[in-house]
This record gives C-alpha cells, sequence and structure tokens, in this order.
C-alpha cells in the first residue's frame, strides 16, 4: 500500500504535526515575549498558561447531553483509524521464503530475495532491456513476481514481455517448483541525453 497518495498523506500528516508541535512548543516556553515575536491571532497557545480549550469552549454545550460522547467517540474512532492506516503502512506482502519440493519427499525453503536477484539478473541481460528490478510478492496466499524494466529505444516491447514470459519467468517458475507465476511487468523507456557529434 506504499503508493504516491500514502507517501504524500504522510508527509503532509507530518508537516502539519511538526508545525503545531513546534507552535505549541513556542507557546509553553514562552519564546514569543522573549524571542519578541508575536503568534496569530487565532492561535489558542500564546503563552505557557494557554490552553487548547477555554473555560467557555468546555461549558458551552453542557446541557446538550450527547456532545462530549459524540466528540469522544469521534476521536475514538479516528485515533484507531489513524492507528489501522500506520499498521497498513507498515505490513508487506513481500514473499521471503518459498517451500519447494526436493524430489526426495522432503522439502526445501528458497528465499524470495534469492528468486528476485535471479529474475532481476536474467531480465536485464535480455536483449532490450537496460535495466530491471524484481519482486515477489504473495496475492492470497499465492506467489506473484513484479518486474520493473527499462527499455531500449530500439525494444518493442510485446517481443520483450512474450521473450521475458517464455525464458525467464518461466526460467523461475520451473526452478521453484510453482505450477504457476503470475507476473506483472511494468514497461519504462529509457531517455539517453543527445550527444553532439563533430
Amino acid at each position: 500500500m506504499r503508493t504516491t497518495v500514502n507517501r504524500v498523506l504522510f508527509g503532509l500528516i507530518g508537516l502539519v504535526l511538526l508545525v503545531v508541535g513546534l507552535s505549541v512548543l513556542v507557546g509553553s516556553l514562552d519564546l514569543q515575549r522573549h524571542w519578541d515575536f508575536r503568534m496569530p491571532h487565532w492561535w489558542p497557545f500564546t503563552g505557557p498558561k494557554d490552553v487548547l480549550l477555554a473555560a467557555h469552549d468546555r461549558t458551552r454545550y453542557r446541557s446538550d447531553g450527547w456532545w462530549w460522547p459524540v466528540v469522544i467517540a469521534a476521536l475514538a474512532v479516528l485515533v484507531l483509524a489513524s492507528l489501522w492506516w500506520l499498521l497498513a503502512q507498515t505490513r508487506t506482502r513481500r514473499l521471503r521464503q518459498l517451500r519447494i519440493d526436493s524430489g526426495d519427499g522432503s522439502s526445501a525453503l528458497l528465499r524470495g530475495r534469492a528468486v528476485e536477484r535471479v529474475l532481476t539478473a536474467e531480465s536485464q541481460a535480455y536483449d532490450g532491456v537496460e535495466w530491471a528490478g524484481a519482486r515477489l510478492v504473495t496475492r492470497h496466499g499465492n506467489p506473484e513476481a513484479r518486474l520493473l524494466l527499462g527499455l531500449e529505444p530500439f525494444a518493442n516491447p510485446r517481443e520483450v514481455v512474450d521473450g521475458l514470459d517464455d525464458d525467464v519467468v518461466e526460467h523461475a517458475r520451473t526452478s521453484a517448483g510453482l505450477d504457476v507465476l503470475p507476473t506483472e511487468a511494468r514497461l519504462r523507456a529509457v531517455r539517453h541525453r543527445a550527444r553532439r557529434v563533430t
């Protein structure tokens, strides 16, 4: 789930928390008086004795018995949703090990990173591929390969994908003793800088 959207959200949340934390720190240490600057008039923390909610704000809805339970419940849901989202970022679907049949009735463990390194090396050696990256993930309990390929300008994408499927992916599948190895390939064109010829 580590997508660009998640990274942007992480950045924005971190920026907001940093600004709020520094502002609270400035107010609590009374730095604006010591360093002779002013906070915006709407900011609640202007000195070490200030609080987030004034007495008027805390007691305004006291007659409404539903107000504070709703606020506390909403904050609790927000905290739980934030914790769930944070845990989802740390979870990885990367496949660490593959159990393969060694042919003598027992099994052996094959490291996922070893398969990734072989996929990367064989993909980079393929004609038309300048660079490659591979990742082995698990989806619904089954291994899948994800390839990221930088193609040379002369490469035909269909031929490269078909060739990798027939050679590289098939070799990895049979080596790991898998019936199938679904593979997703993402292709990028490699751009070279123009060189002046004299």
